[in-house]
């Protein structure tokens, strides 16, 4: 019956440190949990699109409101 326990115990403790193993960070990830890679190439993106010319907006026009009139009490 030890002996079954401690087999169970050895069994938990290796499956615990496989995971945790598992669950340390690369050094080719950023804070973003991207690689290098794909964050370079989101930048470039960015970049891309920021060098687009923007369109030029509409003026904005608020119509005029009527002031409002007391209601009776």
């Amino acid at each position: 019956m030890a002996t079954l326990r401690n087999s169970f115990r050895t069994l938990g403790v290796a499956a615990l440190l496989g995971l945790a193993s598992a669950c340390g960070s690369s050094e080719d990830e950023t804070p973003g949990g991207v690689s290098r890679d794909d964050a370079k190439a989101l930048d470039a993106a960015a970049e891309m699109l920021d060098a687009r010319p923007q369109p030029a907006l509409p003026e904005a026009t608020v119509p005029a409101q009527d002031a409002p009139t007391p209601s009776a009490s």
